[in-house]
């Protein structure tokens, strides 16, 4: 028994790269198994919800966050690993101000999507009226992503627009879906 053992501890081994493969399997298939319960968990609960969008915004969320922990518990795991991340830690200031700057629109969008969904100003099914480029349109909310929202206005043309965008213009409702 004890030979089983020290075969099994020796073959996760961080510092060989055999150990570092597996672990790096095992965190991923744990981090995995978290996720579909989520999903899961989220499909129950929206069978009792008649508005999903906060549901479905908020377990997309929670995906990202569980495969993001399981890749910083890994890395804290394989020393290799740590020890660049301790060098890279070192340069993520600037990097961190390019990247701002570079997806400024996209995490305007992001946080606009966050408000979008915590202030219900809109919801999926509502029927508004929305200023554009060509004029002002009518239509009904078909999904409130983390950033951009879908319209299908009268002609049933798709209407993407930028959660920003709809943040920052005035919308008139014409028609609300009941909670």
């Amino acid at each position: 028994m004890d030979h089983l053992i020290d075969a099994v501890g020796g073959s996760l081994d961080p510092s060989s790269l055999v150990g570092a493969a597996l672990l790096g399997a095992l965190t991923f298939a744990l981090a995995s198994v978290v996720v579909m319960l989520i999903r899961a968990g989220a499909r129950r609960v929206g069978q009792h919800l008649s508005d999903v969008t906060a549901l479905q915004f908020v377990s997309a969320f929670a995906q990202l966050l569980t495969y993001l922990i399981g890749f910083v518990l890994y890395a804290h795991l394989i020393p290799e690993l740590r020890a660049l991340g301790t060098a890279l830690l070192a340069g993520v200031s600037a990097v961190s101000v390019v990247v701002g700057l570079a997806a400024q629109n996209t995490l305007g969008n992001l946080i606009a999507g966050f408000s979008l969904v915590l202030y219900r100003q809109i919801r999926v099914g509502d029927t508004i009226r929305l200023a554009s480029p060509l004029g002002v349109i009518s239509a009904t909310v078909e999904v409130i992503s983390l950033g951009f929202t879908v319209l299908r206005d009268d002609s049933k043309h798709e209407v993407i627009v930028p959660n920003n965008v709809m943040m920052s213009s005035t919308i008139i409702h014409v028609g609300r879906v009941p909670d």
